[in-house]
């Protein structure tokens, strides 16, 4: 058995083959440290964020994990109710503790359940839907920014996942968080909208979804050395998500590409405007447009 976080269960002990007698002198000499019913600390009582996470979980049993809020500080994307730890359980007699709020979760799948730096939790996707079911939108709306900034989800692929989860609790809610600061063309939706606007402002038929300065872009003209990339958020995107636009663009830029963003949304309602964003950059590429290698 690993030791995780300096925290291990009686029963875990046992099943290692210590009698009750081992374990008894290992308190009595301050080499276990009892921090709940059950588990104890090894070597020393103090106990970081994980440690503390850790035995909550143990002293609920076989089969326990980390869920909602406390789920979410363990990704590092919100933060738990002070003095309460949620821990989801299978078992309708799990025994109650004063500071564990018990989440009795038995039909809840295994494949929505993982592991994060030792300790049980469910898996993000799963977070950020209990989530909903706990925060207001604002609070909602700066979790899914968090767990976009530190690489837990990313939005776009949050909202397809949740598709997966049809009438669970907290989907409707995300969904419509999510949704109202995105919309999103499939690809083929998209090239149907788009292309027509490229060719009446004078642009050739591009290459589309190709590799360019190590990124895949949505148009490229070589020749004229433009690429335009499409958002699929209605009015703003995550800082994370920002900051990846800007590094593309800033690289396309370096090269000598002319880099253009437009949104899903421009696309479909303000085609007159892509139009017209279009016409005057081709006007000002085209007598100096020289072929720029792709790669």
């Amino acid at each position: 058995m690993r030791l995780q976080h300096g925290v291990v269960a009686r029963r875990q002990l046992l099943a290692l083959g210590y009698s009750t007698d081992a374990v008894a002198h290992r308190i009595r000499t301050k080499r276990l440290h009892r921090v709940r019913r059950g588990v104890y600390a090894v070597g020393r009582e103090e106990l970081g964020p994980e440690g503390r996470w850790m035995a909550a979980v143990l002293a609920c049993g076989d089969g326990a994990f980390l869920t909602h809020l406390s789920a979410g500080a363990l990704y590092g994307v919100c933060a738990e109710r002070p003095g309460r730890i949620e821990v989801g359980v299978r078992d309708d007699h799990a025994r109650r503790i004063e500071d564990i709020r018990n989440r009795r979760r038995p039909s809840l799948p295994e494949r929505v359940l993982g592991t994060v730096r030792g300790v049980r939790v469910t898996s993000p996707v799963q977070t950020m839907i209990d989530l909903a079911t706990a925060q207001g939108p604002r609070h909602l709306l700066r979790s899914v920014n968090e767990a976009d900034k530190l690489d837990v989800i990313d939005a776009e692929r949050l909202r397809r996942a949740i598709e997966d989860h049809p009438g669970v609790p907290g989907v409707r809610a995300l969904r419509r968080l999510l949704d109202r600061d995105t919309f999103v063309l499939s690809d083929d939706e998209l090239e149907r909208l788009f292309l027509p606007l490229a060719l009446a402002s004078g642009l050739p038929l591009p290459q589309t979804k190709v590799t360019v300065n190590g990124f895949e872009v949505d148009f490229f003209w070589p020749d004229l050395g433009l690429v335009v990339e499409t958002d699929g958020w209605r009015y703003h995107r995550t800082p994370a998500a920002q900051a990846r636009d800007a590094l593309r663009d800033q690289i396309h830029t370096a090269s000598g590409l002319t880099a253009l963003r437009f949104s899903h949304r421009q696309v479909r309602d303000e085609p007159h405007h892509v139009k017209a964003v279009l016409t005057r950059t081709v006007v000002r590429l085209r007598p100096s447009a020289r072929p720029i290698p792709r790669g």
